[in-house]
């Protein structure tokens, strides 16, 4: 009987040449799973199961775990308004991880000595993948192909023909990754610190021209209502935003970050719900919460974002974060007001019975309620007595 291994499969370039070199040069009986975090549609998943098969896979299984990639992790990235470097929305990032929990438990479940994934060796997500396996299950065995063998996506490419295998190879010169929290374009020129991906490169393109206004509610920190719609799950809101706000183009960047292993990386992106949804909870918040809210609020928020990104998120002390990013959120609930247009999109305002603007105690640039301008004298000659103190010490400087 041969070896089994579990392959994590997404059906793209990678995995696709790992099926069949794991079965033909190797002799594995390969078993594919994909764990979906929310990114593709079921036509897609029935079309990734086909493909499976038909490279050869023993046998082959879609993990849902949207929601659970939803409730165990991006909704602490709202809360904590989460951007890798002010900019990327850490989705591939914080999703891997989870992939890969679902991968070893399957691979647990139908006895599999080895587990494999389609990582490259320059990477972070060989990374995720590598310790995630290792931390729960020790005792199977990791087979990385295209790491070990060093390959190019070009020479995948070549290999994959003298397999027999039939594909659109010019799509497959990026690397497309789908998730709930947005997706990820590599390859060619963000390969490069100057090339701009081209806008073919990018899976959604612009087919709204006419700018519209949206209503998004939050309760307690959590999208809840689209134009006054409610939605079955968290998840399920950022699918009907996304499909509401991708047609306008909007989300689209390039990352560059540094790598675990410590070289920098670049990648294009495009999360239209994702960046609108941190943007408009980000505006909430300076609205509903305290100045040393916001202030610590933002330093543990870039700790888990780190941590995420560093495959971190089996830390304890990431739960201890999350506890506290949730007991900050009891009074950010209400109202944004986000105008969508081509390939941009502004958040207006919003509207909230715990906006800190709404109080009695002065109109900011306007006029003050609750204390006089002598009171403001006296607050300010104390204000400045440390100050005064070091620059009369100090006279020479």
């Amino acid at each position: 009987m041969k070896d089994k291994v579990v392959l994590a499969f997404s059906g793209g370039l990678d995995t696709s040449f790992c099926v069949k070199y794991l079965s033909i040069e190797k002799g594995f009986d390969v078993y594919t799973a994909i764990a979906n975090t929310g990114g593709f549609s079921e036509e897609e998943l029935v079309e990734i199961e086909k493909k499976a098969y038909k490279l050869g896979s023993k046998g082959h299984v879609t993990l849902d775990i949207t929601d659970e990639y939803y409730d165990k992790c991006i909704r602490y990235m709202v809360y904590g308004n989460v951007l890798r470097n002010n900019t990327y929305p850490i989705s591939v990032s914080s999703e891997r991880v989870f992939q890969a929990m679902a991968t070893i438990k399957h691979a647990k479940e139908i006895n599999a000595g080895y587990v494999a994934h389609g990582s490259t060796g320059a990477g972070n997500d060989q990374v995720r993948f590598d310790l995630t396996f290792q931390v729960l299950a020790p005792d199977i065995k990791i087979l990385t192909p295209i790491r070990d063998l060093l390959l190019s996506r070009e020479q995948e490419i070549d290999m994959l023909k003298k397999y027999g295998v039939e594909e659109d190879f010019e799509k497959m010169q990026y690397s497309i990754n789908q998730g709930l929290w947005g997706t990820s374009i590599g390859g060619k020129e963000t390969l490069t610190s100057k090339k701009a991906l081209p806008n073919e490169a990018f899976p959604k393109q612009l087919k709204a021209t006419e700018s519209k206004v949206i209503e998004l509610e939050f309760i307690k920190g959590e999208l809840k209502t689209i134009d006054g719609k409610s939605f079955k799950s968290g998840a399920a809101i950022i699918q009907a935003l996304e499909e509401i706000a991708a047609p306008f183009a909007i989300g689209r960047d390039v990352h560059v970050g540094d790598t675990i292993i410590g070289i920098k990386g670049r990648v294009g992106f495009e999360a239209a719900a994702p960046l609108i949804i941190i943007k408009a909870h980000h505006l909430l918040e300076k609205h509903t919460l305290t100045k040393w809210q916001m202030y610590w609020k933002e330093q543990l928020s870039n700790w888990y974002g780190m941590f995420l990104h560093e495959s971190q998120y089996l830390d304890p002390v990431m739960r201890n974060i999350e506890g506290f990013l949730e007991s900050s959120q009891e009074n950010v609930s209400g109202k944004a007001y986000v105008k969508l247009n081509p390939y941009h999109f502004e958040v207006q305002g919003i509207e909230s019975e715990h906006d800190l603007m709404n109080s009695d105690f002065g109109e900011y640039g306007e006029m003050s309620k609750a204390w006089t301008g002598e009171d403001v004298k006296g607050f300010t000659n104390v204000l400045a007595t440390s100050l005064k103190i070091f620059h009369t010490v100090n006279k020479k400087n």
